[in-house]
């Protein structure tokens, strides 16, 4: 039986991803209880606000039962290698959920899992976070195609993924962030091949937002990046989204951050606490994402089964 991992958006197709997002608005009562009986993994090597309770709720929602783990239970690679941990956890629960430093490690733990692996955040991708963003957009824009999206700050795992679905979607995303920050021209064209949609990326901000529906953004220092914190504040220097700078959007664009935020840095407080902001939106989208990805994959895993038994 093929299992489903999602460890970013690009490993959905583009029907994949709209059929995920049209389960993220389904209610609960209509979904089903595919967990029912079942449990769920949630490993946190990251700590976490939005990831833990979406990810908990969802799975109660869907009738399962999660089991949260901190990092330093496992000690992943210290303790035990990747492959232990999935393949031990995977004994005991329907899929795992990894919030995790390093890419390589969500990426080890799908290669052996007998279960389907969920990456909750990872420095490389972020794709729950990317499916509560676009699925906001919609709910505040309708259909993306054609529309313009702007990112203004650091290309980060949270950037790259969004990038991808908005690509996937047929947006116009448009990346603004300063040159040594800049994606490359090879993840460029990688995130173009993805879809009708295209990215592009833009130096000057007020250019890059020029015409947009949506402006995101997000801290300039991840967790991790603490030694680097002083280097990356003067570098970024000028990327705070303002008011000013919201101007030069569309006429009533929305602002998007996936939180945590930091006023007075990325973003202007007139702008995150204004009339325009839909932050708390996207964090409350991160349950009906996540509930919706979830029902997704375990509507394949038991139609694989279905399909098995047939042949």
């Amino acid at each position: 039986m093929s299992i489903r991992h999602v460890l970013d958006i690009s490993d959905l197709a583009v029907n994949e991803l709209n059929d995920v997002l049209a389960l993220a608005q389904v209610p609960v009562a209509q979904l089903g209880a595919p967990l029912s009986g079942h449990c769920a993994a949630l490993i946190f090597e990251k700590p976490s606000n939005r990831t833990r309770h979406s990810m908990e709720v969802a799975v109660v929602q869907l009738g399962g039962h999660p089991v949260y783990t901190r990092g330093e239970e496992v000690g992943i690679d210290v303790r035990e290698t990747a492959e232990d941990v999935a393949q031990v956890m995977a004994g005991y629960h329907a899929f795992l959920g990894a919030r995790v430093f390093r890419h390589d490690v969500v990426q080890r733990m799908a290669a052996v899992s007998s279960v389907p692996v969920v990456n909750m955040l990872s420095d490389v991708a972020h794709p729950l976070q990317a499916l509560a963003d676009v699925l906001t957009m919609q709910q505040q824009h309708g259909n993306l195609q054609g529309k313009r999206i702007s990112w203004v700050g650091d290309f980060n795992n949270v950037a790259k993924s969004l990038a991808q679905a908005c690509v996937m979607l047929g947006a116009e995303f448009v990346v603004s962030t300063p040159p040594q920050y800049r994606p490359t021209d090879s993840e460029l064209a990688s995130i173009n091949s993805l879809g009708e949609g295209s990215v592009q990326y833009v130096a000057a901000p007020a250019e890059a937002v020029k015409g947009s529906v949506a402006v995101h953004t997000d801290v300039w220092i991840s967790m991790g990046e603490e030694s680097v914190a002083a280097q990356k504040a003067a570098a970024f220097a000028g990327f705070m989204v303002t008011q000013h700078l919201m101007a030069n959007a569309q006429q009533g664009a929305c602002f998007y951050h996936c939180l945590p935020a930091h006023r007075g840095s990325e973003v202007e407080a007139g702008v995150i606490d204004g009339p325009n902001s839909r932050v708390f939106e996207q964090a409350h989208n991160r349950l009906h994402s996540a509930r919706g990805l979830l029902a997704w994959i375990f509507q394949q895993q038991s139609a694989a089964v279905k399909d098995s038994a047939q042949s």
